[in-house]
């Protein structure tokens, strides 16, 4: 109620602007509680085969980045982090139904990587990363995955950069973000 009495006041009970703040409000306050929502939560009632992409952002709200595939499938990218330690990839079939949903922070995924791989190729297999860093005298960037490494730890995934942007090499560290 005492946002309500707010509202009028800053609006001069002007309904019709009340009406549109409390909209706005109200959009805020879904983005912000499909960013935060539980995993288990994210995709619930979403059904391979029935759902369309409507449905799924209807849910999940509007993903990170959607990549146009071949064939005219679309994949839509539901990043967890920066603390998370998962990212959702929802692959809409040509037809507009959903055809798969996976967490893609996996160990199987991360041994798809290769030496040589573009920062896209490692974007659309991996997401985007939790923490991004720049090593200048190595000349490398570090791109950081926060994942559960077992039931009870996590841990970084990293995949190493040259200059040339493409994967150099692969490596592991704690679960510790910029150094914390």
């Amino acid at each position: 109620m005492g946002i309500l009495a707010s509202l009028l006041g800053l609006f001069g009970c002007d309904q019709q602007k009340v009406d549109q703040a409390v909209d706005r409000a109200g959009e805020a306050a879904k983005r912000v509680w499909q960013s935060a929502k539980p995993d288990n939560l994210l995709f619930k009632d979403i059904v391979a085969g029935q759902s369309t992409e409507a449905d799924v952002k209807a849910t999940a709200g509007e993903p990170e980045m959607i990549w146009e595939n071949e064939g005219g499938a679309r994949q839509l990218e539901y990043p967890r982090g920066p603390e998370g330690t998962s990212t959702w990839m929802v692959t809409i079939s040509p037809d507009g139904h959903v055809s798969k949903i996976e967490q893609v922070l996996t160990a199987e995924n991360f041994g798809r990587v290769r030496v040589g791989q573009t920062k896209d190729d490692i974007r659309r297999m991996l997401g985007k990363p939790g923490k991004v860093e720049a090593f200048r005298l190595k000349q490398e960037e570090v791109w950081g995955y926060r994942w559960m490494e077992s039931p009870t730890e996590k841990a970084f995934f990293n995949v190493h950069f040259g200059p040339d942007g493409k994967v150099t090499t692969t490596s592991r560290s704690d679960n510790r973000l910029n150094g914390a």
